[in-house]
């Protein structure tokens, strides 16, 4: 019995070592055969080239310095890999971008300046944790300066033709005093007064040569490489044909002076419902509007058909 149990107990131990020897071998084999794959396939991440020339609003970027370029190439380099955020910014573009263009051109300001409000807010309705709000990412206090209507039933800062007339007279007073659509750029980063005593700091006019807080350092650099990346989707490796961004919603204009008790009610008017109104009109903050002061508003309504045209 002993003899028997031992010879048992040894079959055991060499049928173990044997698996265990078999393991190895096809694991060695599969990492292998793991290592060759990624040969063929390559790296599974690559820096992107900076163009020879870059410009924003027409000013070049002093690519031929280290730190801007390096500057760029982070931030190119971060937005290419931010997948989801820049394939829905792209996305959202085709809808947003020909409303934004317009009124730039209206006020004069380069195109360029439509790549802040990518920056700012990826195109949406944001509010951020310090509170500021919409497309251009307006503080209260800065909106209602400027003459913004903002209160618990308007808030004109979700409203993007309101927003952007107002970032608008920004960059023009911006551009008059700092003679530079970057530096002006630059200012809505960090304000006036941030700006102006950095550049009473350092006796430096170009921004490119202040070292400035982190966000407003790599504001412009943001700015560009979503230019860059927007552009030029495929370059940067996003797949994107054109069909498949975000068409423009059609609508007509609808001018009010009295109070709405019930836009639920008001949308069945013009063969909409509630949601799609505040879709097209997100600065309508409730259900109703008082209107005490007899104001005139210009709603947005949509075309008949507006909600499937849009979506294919």
């Amino acid at each position: 019995m002993k003899n028997t149990a031992g010879k048992a107990a040894i079959a055991i131990m060499f049928l173990l070592s044997a698996g265990f020897i078999f393991t190895l071998l096809v694991s060695a084999d599969s990492n292998q055969q793991e290592a060759a794959d990624y040969e063929e396939c390559g790296p599974t991440a690559i820096s992107w080239t900076i163009p020879e020339n870059v410009t924003f609003a027409g000013e070049a970027l002093p690519l031929q310095n280290f730190d801007t370029r390096e500057s760029l190439d982070r931030e190119l380099n971060a937005t290419a890999y931010r997948h989801g955020s820049t394939l829905l910014t792209i996305k959202r573009s085709g809808r947003y971008f020909g409303e934004i263009e317009r009124i730039l051109k209206e006020y004069g300001i380069p195109d360029d300046f439509k790549y802040l409000a990518c920056a700012e807010s990826d195109l949406s309705n944001v509010i951020s944790p310090a509170g500021a709000t919409g497309y251009w990412q307006i503080m209260e206090g800065t909106g209602k300066e400027a003459g913004m209507i903002i209160n618990r039933e308007i808030d004109e800062r979700y409203d993007l033709d309101k927003s952007t007339r107002f970032a608008c007279r920004y960059f023009l007073k911006a551009y008059e005093r700092y003679g530079s659509w970057t530096m002006a750029a630059a200012s809505y980063n960090n304000g006036f007064r941030g700006l102006s005593e950095q550049v009473d700091i350092q006796k430096e006019t170009n921004y490119y040569d202040l070292l400035l807080n982190e966000e407003t350092a790599r504001y412009i650099f943001r700015i560009v490489a979503l230019k860059l990346v927007i552009a030029e989707p495929e370059k940067y490796g996003f797949n994107i044909s054109p069909d498949v961004l975000y068409k423009p919603i059609p609508f007509r204009e609808v001018k009010i002076d009295t109070a709405i008790s019930s836009f639920e009610q008001f949308a069945r008017q013009f063969d909409t419902n509630y949601k799609i109104l505040k879709f097209l009109n997100p600065w309508l903050r409730k259900p109703f509007l008082t209107n005490s002061e007899r104001r005139e508003y210009t709603i947005r309504v949509p075309e008949k058909g507006a909600r499937t045209q849009a979506g294919l």
